[in-house]
C-alpha cells in the first residue's frame, strides 16, 4: 500500500535523501522547508511529491502546510521531523536569542508538527524525530543544540504511550557525524580527530541515516526507541 510522508527541513541534505528513498520506493512524499524551490525538488523528485513553504516554528504556518497536504492525499501516513537549527557558543558568552531560536526550531517544531498531522494520521501511522548525538552526550559550546535534542528524546517517550492507543508509533533516530556542507569546511586536521573518535573511523552519509529512518518508519512494533546511526560514536567515552 502506497505511504504518505511529509519530511519537514526535506529540501537538502538529510531530509531531501529521505525524500528520494521514499520516492524510490514507490510511496508520495511532501517536503517542507521555509523556502521552497518547487521547480528543483521537481526535478529531483518527480511529479508526484508535494513541496510546501512552512516554519515548524509557527504552528499556524504548520497547521496550514499539513491541511494541504492531507487535503490533497486524504491523509498523511508519516511524518519525518528533520528540520534543525544549530547555533551555539560558550554559555557564558551564548547568545540567548540563539538559544531560543534553537529551542524554538529543534524542540518546539516538532511539537507543533506532532499536533497539526494527528488530525489526519490513521491508525498505524508513524513518527519519527530525528535526533543527535549530542542530546546525550556533552559537547562543548553546544548547549542550545544539545539540550534541544535532549528533549526531543524525552518528547519522543512521551508521545510514544501517548499516541499508543492511536496505533501511532513514535520513535527517535540518533545521527552521529554525517558529511554535511558544514563538515566539508572543516580543516584536514579537524576532520581527522572527528573521525579517530567513530569506532568505524569514518563520516556516515546521508544515503546511509535515510535507508535507517525508512526503516524505523515502517517497523510496526517498535515506538518509544532511540536508534543510534553514528558509526559507534555513542559507544564510545
Amino acid at each position: 500500500m502506497t505511504k504518505r510522508w511529509i519530511v519537514t527541513g526535506g529540501s537538502r541534505g538529510l531530509g531531501l535523501a529521505l525524500a528520494r528513498w521514499v520516492v524510490a520506493r514507490g510511496d508520495r512524499v511532501a517536503v517542507t522547508a521555509r523556502s521552497i524551490d518547487e521547480t528543483y525538488l521537481k526535478a529531483e523528485l518527480g511529479t508526484g511529491c508535494l513541496a510546501v513553504a512552512a516554519d515548524v516554528t509557527s504552528p499556524e504556518s504548520v497547521r496550514v502546510a499539513f491541511d494541504r497536504v492531507a487535503a490533497a492525499w486524504g491523509g498523511i501516513d508519516v511524518l519525518i521531523n528533520n528540520a534543525g537549527l544549530h547555533r551555539g557558543g560558550r554559555v557564558d558568552k551564548l547568545d540567548l536569542a540563539d538559544w531560543d531560536a534553537v529551542l524554538d526550531t529543534n524542540l518546539s517544531g516538532p511539537l507543533h508538527c506532532v499536533r497539526a498531522v494527528l488530525p489526519h494520521m490513521p491508525k498505524g501511522g508513524s513518527i519519527v524525530n530525528i535526533g543527535a548525538v549530542v542530546g546525550f552526550r556533552g559537547f562543548p559550546g553546544d548547549s542550545p543544540y544539545g539540550a534541544s535534542k535532549a528533549g526531543l528524546a524525552g518528547l519522543t517517550k512521551v508521545l510514544a504511550v501517548e499516541l499508543a492507543r492511536q496505533e501511532i508509533r513514535v520513535n527517535l533516530v540518533v545521527p552521529g557525524l554525517v558529511k554535511t556542507e558544514m563538515t566539508q569546511d572543516l580543516s584536514g586536521r579537524a576532520m581527522e580527530q572527528i573521525t579517530k573518535r567513530i569506532p568505524l573511523r569514518r563520516l556516515g552519509n546521508d544515503d546511509e541515516v535515510a535507508e535507517v529512518i525508512g526503516w524505523v518508519a515502517g517497523s510496526t512494533y517498535m515506538t518509544g526507541a532511540v536508534i543510534p546511526t553514528d558509526g559507534g560514536l555513542s559507544c564510545t567515552l
